[in-house]
């Protein structure tokens, strides 16, 4: 999402929609102010990057799913915003409705930084730059498999750092073994740790009212049946069965006669707004999501679809990554965090019965 696009967007129709492209990998560093997902972090604050993230069930590091910029326009301490969406890439980790696995963190600044200059970055490749990958401008060193904070530095050639243990024994099975204390040895590894890296890009949603009118009608009620004696009971549990079925079904529907007007979407943007639920069951209530420890109420902010698993090359013929929608809530104030990354509220609902066949083309879509 481009400077305060989201924003712009989101006053004039609501919902911002986002989508996949290939990107220059100096379009997505943190000097760019990228949406993105996968890949290694951009991080925005250079300062006090959190430390572990991993996941809530196997207690392993958690890889980069998306970053969305969105700046709050007419908030000086939100000039820049950013939300980080962390997840496992362990299959067995997921299960029904179950949100552990994934990690949230918001970082905003103001528009005269530390960091970053007044005016907005060039829309152009800058000259090359001889820094070092793993080392913020800052000083903050980077674990060489995932892109997080690595305060654990290899012993032998004090040039690699790391997030953790796992993660330096990943990274010395995939070669640092042979290049460690050579003059290599701050150089790119593949480790199949990441997910497949891409912009997001954002247009607003146009939702044809056709479709509105249709979502507004209700089912027409089927004819009552009655029923006496030691039927009743049966008839009464088929009777709540079905009336669940139908709301299910109708919250489905709703959701699929929606993202049919964009099948290639794989995030919806809305802050203040409301998500677009897969099913009826598991929709969390007001108390379930909890306040920002500011105090301030937390909001919904956006959602990432179910299409964008489509991308992560996550298939797996057991066990897969999966989830129906992924919402994100964010402090309603945006308070002030200084430079600190601070944890926000995602909320996972999956699909009733088995996953719909929901999906897109191959790869990324052309904008």
């Amino acid at each position: 999402m481009a400077r305060n696009d989201t924003n712009t967007s989101m006053a004039e129709t609501g919902v911002v929609l986002g989508f996949l492209e290939e990107a220059e990998p100096w379009q997505l560093q943190s000097s760019q102010f990228p949406s993105k997902v996968g890949g290694k972090p951009a991080w925005l604050s250079q300062v006090d990057l959190p430390c572990p993230i991993a996941c809530g069930k196997c207690n392993r590091p958690a890889a980069l799913l998306l970053q969305v910029y969105a700046p709050i326009v007419g908030q000086d301490r939100s000039f820049h915003r950013t939300l980080f969406v962390f997840c496992c890439n362990t299959p067995d980790c997921y299960s029904y409705n179950d949100s552990r696995c994934f990690k949230v963190y918001r970082s905003q600044l103001p528009r005269k930084n530390d960091f970053y200059p007044y005016d907005p970055p060039p829309e152009e490749k800058a000259t090359e730059s001889d820094s070092d990958p793993f080392i913020l401008q800052s000083g903050v060193k980077l674990c060489r498999v995932c892109g997080c904070s690595g305060p654990k530095t290899c012993s032998r050639c004090h040039a690699a750092n790391y997030c953790s243990k796992e993660h330096q024994v990943m990274d010395w099975k995939s070669g640092h073994k042979n290049e460690c204390a050579t003059s290599s040895s701050a150089g790119f590894l593949k480790h199949g740790f990441l997910f497949p890296e891409f912009e997001l890009v954002t247009e607003p949603e146009e939702v044809e009212v056709k479709v509105e009118q249709c979502e507004a009608g209700e089912t027409q009620k089927a004819p009552e049946c009655t029923a006496t004696g030691g039927d009743a009971l049966e008839e009464k549990e088929l009777e709540d069965m079905a009336m669940h079925e139908t709301a299910d079904s109708r919250m489905f529907q709703k959701f699929k006669r929606r993202i049919e007007l964009e099948p290639h979407q794989v995030l919806r943007y809305c802050r203040l707004g409301s998500p677009l639920w897969v099913s009826a069951e598991h929709i969390p209530k007001e108390e379930e999501i909890p306040n920002c420890p500011c105090g301030a109420k937390r909001i919904f902010e956006f959602q990432v679809m179910p299409q964008l698993l489509n991308h992560l090359k996550v298939d797996r013929p057991t066990a897969s990554i999966d989830w129906g929608t992924l919402s994100v809530y964010s402090c309603e104030d945006s308070c002030d965090l200084g430079h600190r990354y601070y944890p926000e509220f995602i909320w996972k609902q999956d699909f009733t019965g088995d996953p719909p066949n929901i999906t897109t083309e191959a790869g990324a879509t052309d904008r």
